[in-house]
Order: C-alpha cells, then sequence, then structure tokens
C-alpha cells in the first residue's frame, strides 16, 4: 500500500474483497490514533457487505473533542484487504463518506492483525 496525503491526512486506496467481489475504494485513512477499521456502509453494500442488526452491535465511533456517531460492529467471516486474508475479523460500518470524505479509516486494528 503506498500512502499519500488526501485532504492533508494520510490516505491509502485499496481493494477489499468479500465472496469473490471485489471495490476499490480509493479515499481510506490510513490512521495509527483509531482503535477500529471502519468503512462507509454505501461502499461495502455494493459487495455485499450491509449492517448486520441480529448479530453485530451498536458502538459509539469517537472525534476529536468527543463528538460521537453510531456506527455498527460485526465480524466478517472472510474478507480479504489487497493480498491480505482476514478471517473473522470486526470492521465497523457507519456513514463516513459525507460528513468525512473517507470511503473507510484503517485502524491500529488491522496494522497489528499483520504483526
Amino acid at each position: 500500500m503506498k500512502i499519500q496525503l488526501q485532504h492533508g491526512l494520510p490516505g491509502i486506496s485499496l481493494t477489499l474483497t468479500h465472496n469473490n467481489q471485489s471495490i476499490v475504494l480509493q479515499t481510506v485513512l490510513f490512521d495509527t490514533g483509531c482503535a477500529a477499521t471502519i468503512f462507509d456502509t454505501d461502499a461495502l453494500a455494493e459487495i455485499g457487505i450491509h449492517i448486520d442488526f441480529i448479530n453485530g452491535r451498536a458502538k459509539r465511533m469517537y472525534r476529536v473533542r468527543g463528538i460521537s456517531e453510531i456506527c455498527y460492529e460485526q465480524h466478517i467471516p472472510e474478507l480479504q484487504i489487497e493480498p491480505i486474508a482476514l478471517n473473522d475479523f470486526p470492521i465497523q460500518l457507519g456513514s463516513i463518506q459525507e460528513p468525512y470524505g473517507f470511503d473507510g479509516i484503517l485502524g491500529i486494528d488491522f496494522m497489528i492483525s499483520q504483526v
């Protein structure tokens, strides 16, 4: 993954694959200060990942100054980010494209899963 500045922040583009369907997310924030990986709900719907209201759980996503928003955390049994296969990886789904301008945020949970 090549890191480039997007909106003055470290960003990447990546390919996300689930059930043999792929999507290229052009604007993903590479954020070591974010505990969890979150993707825009509408973007992942294109490859068949939807909010699971039964098995997932509502969580608060906090940003600077303590402002929070609701998102949903759920485990995805088979997810591939670039060449990296993840089994039962927790992701959060929420509306982040419109307010923040990103398709997703790759958090520290993803980064330490590769150590």
